[in-house]
């Protein structure tokens, strides 16, 4: 392969895998908001959201190695796992190394959820929150498109699907707390003897 063929290869994976991790973000929030619909039952979105999150990671796979393959990206495999430190765009590659970080500790603790628990696998999974913005900033700064307007339109898509999915999950958590503030206390059996 070409090195313009990797060039180019690494860059559409790289906008394919951000497209794939916002649909995940925006289906996990659905999933954690308990939004349905008839037409996608809660563990259709469930599925589709595990199955999106590993061809998402196959993307991510390709767009990593096919970088570091690439003679022009100049990227070293400390790069990879350290952040900052690259010779191309050091603080936007490492934003970069720094979602691509998060995303191994997701991919670790679903692996180990059984065995970490449901409490410490779900305080790990916010590392999502992290990652997603990281990635979505990285593909702006260090994309050689990262500001054409194509680009720009893209990203502005994700922020607003994610922004919608982030409403509608706030909402069903105020909502869930205020049915739960509003539920009255039980009567107690001696009060309700005395009516009789």
């Amino acid at each position: 392969m070409s090195a313009d063929a990797l060039w180019y290869f690494g860059r559409g994976t790289g906008v394919s895998a951000l497209t794939l991790f916002t649909l995940v973000v925006v289906l996990g929030l659905l999933v954690r908001s308990g939004w349905s619909s008839p037409a996608l039952p809660r563990f259709v979105v469930s599925a589709v959201h595990r199955t999106t999150s590993l061809t998402a990671l196959g993307l991510l796979a390709v767009h990593v190695v096919t970088l570091l393959l690439d003679p022009y990206a100049q990227l070293r495999l400390v790069d990879l796992v350290v952040p900052f430190l690259g010779a191309y765009r050091p603080f936007w590659q490492g934003l970069g190394t720094l979602a691509l970080d998060l995303v191994v500790l997701l991919v670790l603790s679903s692996l180990l959820r059984d065995r970490l628990g449901r409490r410490t696998w779900r305080a790990l999974h916010w590392a999502a929150y992290l990652c997603w913005p990281a990635a979505l900033v990285h593909a702006v700064g260090n994309g050689t498109d990262g500001t054409s307007t194509w680009m720009l339109a893209l990203v502005g898509g994700c922020v607003a699907a994610v922004g919608g999915a982030l409403t509608l999950r706030l909402r069903a958590a105020r909502t869930s707390e205020t049915e739960t503030q509003s539920v009255p206390a039980p009567v107690p059996p001696a009060y309700l003897a005395g009516l009789r």
